[in-house]
């Protein structure tokens, strides 16, 4: 599978350009993971550090999760991969994780968060609070974090992909 990106509009309304970004970088770190063998997915930066391209998709996978369905919509849904024991589980891999579980997950993960995010305007707060800090936030908010949260990754995961092939890109 080849991963389409497409560059955001740049006359777009307020909504579609935040969507547009989002989308933008959520295929990012798609077409940064592309082509590569589990184990090459598991494969950490370098010690200590536990960062991998899969740990990256796991653990966006959660901050979708507790963004849109749990923040926004007050779903109240565990955790995927960590734990109070294992704040880290998302970048705590095994043999046994592999490619297609992490990548189902977060794609299903981002189908849900675009259904919450359909649900409501840019204006309208959650309906729920964040777990550590108790506030609640408006869509645009949420939205701007994502693009934010996604880019510092998509840097880190850049780096990931240099040190297991070479392969660079924007």
């Amino acid at each position: 599978m080849t991963i389409e990106r497409s560059e955001p509009a740049t006359t777009a309304d307020e909504r579609t350009m935040l969507e547009g970004w989002l989308t933008y970088h959520r295929e990012t770190l798609a077409w940064k993971c592309e082509g590569l063998t589990d184990e090459q997915l598991r494969t950490a930066s370098v010690e200590p550090s536990t960062l991998s391209l899969m740990g990256l998709v796991r653990h966006m996978a959660e901050v979708e999760r507790g963004w849109f369905r749990n923040v926004m919509a007050d779903e109240g849904l565990g955790p995927i991969y960590f734990s109070d024991e294992d704040p880290d589980g998302d970048f705590h891999l095994t043999e046994a994780d592999t490619w297609a579980e992490a990548h189902a997950t977060w794609r299903a993960e981002i189908a849900a968060a675009s259904e919450i995010a359909a649900r409501f305007t840019l204006d309208d707060v959650s309906v729920g609070k964040h777990r550590r800090t108790g506030e609640r936030f408006n869509l645009r908010w949420i939205y701007t974090h994502m693009i934010e949260e996604y880019a510092r990754h998509n840097g880190h995961a850049d780096l990931l992909r240099e040190r297991i092939d070479g392969q660079t890109g924007d």
